[in-house]
Formats: structure tokens, sequence, C-alpha cells
């Protein structure tokens, strides 16, 4: 393995992370987003509150962080693939960060996110919202693991500790994507444990949304051969 597990790197050209109180506003003046993409947010958080009742979605706390720990946690991806089109969100749950980055990408010819999740009710809320929003994404009710996609990116947030997340991630990171991964402070112990079965290079970056959030950058990656 050749990994960088040095205090992590802020992202270049990036602004300093932000505290709360984070809303709306914050959110604009920090992603410099769009009058369309805010609207687009604005009802997907909208469906995501209504929707959250009956299919228990996310936790009640959430909902009330949406714009920071989920919206700006998610949107900080593009800045560290900014050439990357084609994304694939592993256990895609209510959206995060798949929804928020296809709604980020929509209008950008050749873009598309691949939402992978494997229970159904969570699929059929990702798929109200992209069609409802229109956005530049697929759908998949499927294991990660048994879908083959080629990529630029894959990603996932809180799904498994890395070592099993390598495996979920293996079909799209051995046909050349790059694995852009959120963790939180115990990743340095999480990556050490990867290295018993897999060979990468991987770099750490400072999340931007919480102090003890990290985002694991892996390329060059194979897997050890037993003995």
């Amino acid at each position: 393995m050749s990994a960088d597990l040095a205090p992590p790197e802020a992202p270049t050209g990036a602004p300093a992370p932000l505290a709360e109180p984070f809303d709306r506003a914050a959110f604009s003046a920090a992603t410099g987003a769009s009058a369309a993409q805010l609207a687009d947010l604005d009802r997907f958080l909208a469906l995501l509150t209504e929707r959250n009742a009956q299919l228990n979605l996310v936790g009640p706390s959430a909902l009330a962080a949406f714009w920071l720990r989920h919206a700006y946690d998610s949107a900080q991806l593009p800045t560290l693939a900014p050439e990357a089109l084609t994304w694939a969100d592993l256990g895609a749950g209510a959206g995060f960060p798949g929804l928020v980055l296809a709604i980020l990408l929509k209008g950008r010819p050749g873009a598309h996110v691949h939402l992978i999740e494997s229970t159904a009710k969570r699929c059929r809320f990702l798929e109200e919202v992209c069609a409802e929003l229109d956005l530049p994404a697929t759908v998949h009710n499927v294991r990660a693991e048994d879908l083959e996609l080629k990529v630029d990116v894959v990603t996932a947030r809180a799904v498994a500790p890395l070592v099993k997340l390598l495996g979920y991630a293996w079909p799209y990171l051995c046909r050349g994507a790059t694995g852009l991964f959120f963790k939180g402070q115990d990743v340095e112990a999480e990556l050490k444990a990867a290295t018993r079965y897999w060979k990468f290079h991987a770099r750490l970056i400072q999340s931007l949304s919480s102090p003890q959030g990290r985002i694991v950058q892996l390329k060059r990656i194979s897997r050890v051969r037993p003995g």
C-alpha cells in the first residue's frame, strides 16, 4: 500500500471548513450554486421531508442538518474530481451524495450518476426524485458488487468499513474508477485493516463539512494474493 496517513489535506482551492449554523444561503455562498440548482435542492428536501415519515429514510436530525451535513457534504465531491462526468454512488440510501451530485451535474453534457441501492423502498424514493427533477441519473435496485459499470468515480457514504467497502467497489475500481469515500476520524485504522486484503494508493482529504470527516481518494488498487 502507498497511503498518506499524515494530517489530511484541505481540498485545493476550496474554502475553509464552515461552522454551523449553516443554511440555504450559506450553501449558496459556499458553493456558488445556481438558482436552478438551489430550486432542485429545495424540492429534494421537500420530498425527503414528505416521504420520510412513511419510509424512514433518514433520522430526524438529518432534515434539520440538510444544508451542511448532507447537501454541502455531498457537494464537496465535484471539486475533487472536476473532470469526472460519470459517477456511481454505492448504497445511495436517501440520495447522499448521489442525488446532490446529479443536481449539480444537471445540464452538463455527458454527465450521469448511477444510484445503486439494494432496498426497494429507498429506490422508489430515489426514482421519484430523479423523475420529478429530471435528473441525469439511473437508479439500480441491486447489490453494489453485483453491478458492473465503467464510471469515472465511485463513491459511498456510511456504507461499510473500508475493508468491506472496497469489495463492493471493486467492480468499478478495477475498470479504472477513482474512489472517493466519506469516512470519519477512525479512517487510519480502516486503511490499515484494508491492507491485509488490498494494495492501493490513498490520499486523505479533510472534509469541509465536519472537522472529524475525511474523504479517502483511492487509486491503483489490486487484491493482495493469499500467502
